[in-house]
């Protein structure tokens, strides 16, 4: 769209130097019509929504097109496809059984927007009504991983072991062990898979989560090394992939590489999350510089669009910006409390101890660290936070 306005603002310059000005009978009245791009996916994306338009209450064609959305708005990062995707299944979302495929799109979505308790009802209603639905046990294994509970997210990735390839059902299984006191057996699990996968074969997306997963769990042991090569590696797949940017950004900032990150991120800055990260480098190199400041400026005012929009899904993104860019300790807590009640990663455990002792509030971390002592998790970092806020060695 960028393209098509640059190109508009060129054309209406060049006329207004030759011509006098044209000025339309009415706003309907065509002044130009582009001629369509002749892409092969545009032209696939056109056909889907004529078939739709034709039946619009069919449900395999509404699900082949909510799931080009899906796919079109992971690989550019904008969240605005997921809801052009649920607007196509809008017949069916309040529909107490759907389609299994609309079914599984539905939870997708639900999952994207962190409303996992519906996601897994409508996971759990795929996976008893089409018990080798492959993509259903990966989804709820993810989800379940997310929410802690990592001996279910186990069992799903068990039953992938007959549905999914070897690379799919090992990688499951390393993300949901590697949380659970299990992070060493984990990484080797991992190392084996991507090894045993034919490279050229293997599907570049799983490809890429084997070896960022591999990536973020070398940097929780410490070795920074081998997170590095990991995360490059899945680079030369996916230099686009937001989560593996934001993966390898934090691993840069955490040795200070701040110069490293602007130029990771700089062509990414679209993202939010990817944008925080920048911030962080920036303020970390020179905090009062105008770049700095116009970097804080602009997340502020993207967390507050969200804000009025009643988006909560980046609490962790937020407690951050509070934290290390807005130096307020206090919202940075509230808000890591709040998203700690939604999502227990690594991650988001990190920002609450994080919080917690920049806010002098340890006793706010208490659950959190009971929560760690019992599910066994191991990363350097936290194990050190946890150490400050309990008085003594994690």
């Amino acid at each position: 769209m960028r393209h098509l306005v640059f190109f508009a603002f060129a054309l209406a310059a060049a006329v207004a130097a030759s011509a006098a000005p044209f000025v339309p009978r009415s706003g309907s009245e065509v002044l130009e019509t582009l001629p369509r791009r002749a892409a092969a996916p545009d032209a696939e994306l056109r056909r889907q929504r004529a078939q739709l338009s034709e039946a619009p209450r069919d449900a395999s064609a509404a699900a082949a097109l909510a799931q080009r959305y899906i796919e079109m708005g992971r690989a550019a990062t904008d969240p605005r496809y997921f809801g052009y995707a649920q607007a196509v299944l809008a017949p069916w979302w309040r529909t107490p059984s759907p389609p299994i495929p609309v079914l599984l799109l539905r939870a997708t979505l639900l999952q994207s927007s962190h409303r996992f308790e519906e996601a897994m009802r409508d996971l759990d209603a795929v996976t008893r009504a089409d018990p080798a639905n492959a993509q259903a046990w990966l989804t709820l294994a993810t989800v379940q991983v997310v929410r802690g509970d990592y001996d279910a997210a186990v069992r799903s990735c068990g039953r992938l072991s007959s549905l999914a390839s070897d690379l799919a059902s090992m990688t499951c299984l390393a993300n949901a062990r590697a949380a659970s006191g299990q992070l060493a057996a984990s990484e080797r699990l991992l190392a084996l898979a991507v090894e045993r996968s034919n490279a050229s074969v293997a599907d570049a997306g799983l490809r890429t989560w084997a070896l960022t997963l591999s990536g973020e769990l070398a940097a929780r042991r410490g070795d920074t090394p081998l997170a590095e090569a990991r995360f490059r590696q899945a680079l030369a797949l996916a230099p686009a992939d937001s989560y593996l940017l934001g993966a390898y950004a934090d691993l840069l900032l955490d040795q200070g590489r701040n110069a490293d990150v602007q130029a990771l991120l700089g062509s990414h800055l679209r993202i939010d999350g990817l944008l925080l990260r920048h911030a962080l480098a920036l303020q970390a190199a020179a905090a009062s510089s105008p770049p700095a400041a116009a970097a804080v400026a602009e997340l502020q005012a993207r967390f507050d669009a969200a804000a009025r929009r009643g988006d909560a899904i980046h609490q962790r993104e937020q407690a951050r910006f509070e934290l290390y860019l807005r130096h307020n300790a206090q919202a940075a807590l509230r808000l890591a409390l709040a998203n700690w009640q939604v999502q227990k990663e690594p991650a988001d455990l990190r920002i609450l101890l994080e919080a917690a002792l920049a806010a002098r509030v340890p006793t706010a971390a208490r659950s959190a660290l009971a929560w760690r002592r019992q599910r066994g998790l191991e990363d350097r970092i936290i194990a050190a936070l946890a150490g400050k806020l309990e008085g003594g060695p994690a």
